[in-house]
């Protein structure tokens, strides 16, 4: 860590460093990330919602325990950005949606009260699609988000103001959620680590009404591995995720692709070249071509956020004209969905698991793309080619979604860039509880990675 680095380009652990040389103060820290926020954000819209009185005073407590010997945490007085489908008490929630743009929740959502409790300083919101149930980030009360590595792509989503802060140097880490691959696929179009927990060890209480079942997890995003477990380790609890201790070679299934499923060849080649430093460190990789286990779970997913739309939107009958028309479309189609296809859904996530069970008695962790494309045009919803193929609205997001459903641990890390500088992410996915060792296995080709956000801008 230089003496002379901003301190908008330090990470969590740099600046607790700096805390307690004091070489500088929270107070310091936070002046530098609301400039830098001053200078970035207007290009790339990604904090949507901005406590600059509430991060100062914060701040300025946080200061006041590190002189008196008495941080609370590895967090205290490091400033954040919560996404903005988490409530934060006294911030708006808009959730994206003009039906919610005055909703001001009065409680914090459990891991916000951890991660306050823990000195963490709450910077604002974040920019999300509607409902989060896109994978831009784009709605009517906001609008776009842009990618702080190219403005004139999408950081993804629905995470998408979340990376585009981090990336851009608007607070080292994000408090995020993962309802389909929402953390892993914009950390990892942004060069960011992004981690979904498995399910139930991140507890959730007092937030937004649940559209996609329980399979949204909360979850960190940073630039760094260890800020990533930092934050992990306190809005989970440290007992929760002990490290790991095993030595013993790894099992790694490598997974190119789903089926069939087209894949950036930049992205085949990332992926490829992380399966290749596995096998030169001593694992055991084995190649998987033609995975098909987690085909039915894609199938089945316009139906979970279809029938969640319509949940949700049937409870406010005389506000249909505050819902973008692609929210609408979804509402509509989910009130044709039935009772018998949404348990035919949940007995499919329960087929697959089995599949899954006698997969990880094979291997400890699956190595798969993140995304199968590259970041696309701002105002477009999706790719419509991958690898000279037409795809659909998902086919972007094919490596992601069974995580959710059958609530495992995954991660995205950066890989190898792609030719013109652009990041790309590899993902790793455990076994239901192995989030120790889905870390310790990201280690192994991250642990020492910090993305380089000083010439981002």
């Amino acid at each position: 860590m230089s003496s002379t680095a901003p301190l908008w380009t330090l990470t969590a652990a740099q600046l607790n460093q700096a805390f307690a040389a004091r070489i500088a103060t929270p107070s310091d820290a936070v002046e530098s990330i609301l400039a830098r926020h001053d200078e970035v954000n207007p290009r790339i819209n990604a904090v949507v919602t901005l406590d600059r009185d509430g991060a100062r005073i914060a701040a300025a407590q946080s200061t006041a325990r590190w002189r008196a010997g008495a941080s609370k945490s590895a967090l205290d007085g490091v400033p954040i950005t919560i996404k903005d489908n988490i409530h934060v008490a006294g911030l708006r929630t808009t959730w994206g949606s003009r039906l919610f743009a005055d909703h001001v929740p009065t409680r914090d959502e459990t891991p916000v009260a951890r991660l306050r409790d823990a000195g963490a300083i709450i910077l604002g919101k974040t920019n999300v699609p509607e409902f989060t149930v896109q994978g831009i980030t784009d709605n009517a009360l906001f609008g776009a988000t842009r990618n702080p590595w190219n403005p004139d792509l999408t950081p993804g989503g629905s995470s998408g103001g979340a990376v585009g802060a981090v990336a851009a140097g608007i607070g080292p880490l994000a408090l995020c959620t993962d309802g389909g691959g929402s953390i892993r696929r914009p950390a990892g179009h942004t060069g960011l680590v992004g981690f979904k927990p498995s399910r139930g060890l991140v507890p959730r209480a007092h937030g937004l009404p649940a559209i996609l079942h329980d399979f949204e997890v909360a979850g960190p995003i940073g630039r760094s591995l260890r800020d990533v477990k930092i934050m992990l380790d306190i809005i989970a609890g440290t007992e929760s995720i002990a490290p790991e201790a095993t030595s013993r070679p790894l099992r790694i299934a490598y997974i190119p692709t789903f089926s069939d499923a087209p894949v950036d060849p930049t992205i085949a080649r990332s992926v490829a070249a992380a399966a290749k430093a596995f096998a030169e460190q001593g694992h055991h990789v084995e190649r998987l071509d033609h995975f098909v286990l987690a085909e039915p779970i894609g199938a089945i997913w316009p139906t979970l956020s279809e029938t969640g739309v319509a949940w949700l939107l049937d409870r406010y009958p005389d506000r249909d004209g505050d819902v973008g028309a692609g929210v609408a479309a979804m509402s509509e189609r989910g009130r044709l969905h039935t009772a018998r296809d949404y348990l035919n859904l949940l007995q499919t996530v329960a087929d697959v698991e089995h599949e899954f069970i006698a997969l990880f008695a094979r291997f400890d962790v699956l190595l798969l793309p993140t995304a199968a494309a590259q970041p696309w045009p701002i105002g477009l919803s999706h790719p419509t080619m991958i690898d000279g193929r037409p795809v659909g609205p998902r086919g972007h997001a094919v490596f992601t979604a069974f995580a959710n459903a059958l609530g495992l641990p995954a991660i995205s890390i950066p890989g190898d860039p792609a030719d013109d500088g652009m990041p790309i992410g590899i993902q790793l996915c455990g076994a239901c509880g192995a989030d120790a060792l889905v870390f310790r296995v990201a280690a192994i080709l991250s642990s020492d990675i910090v993305a380089d956000i000083q010439n981002i801008s």
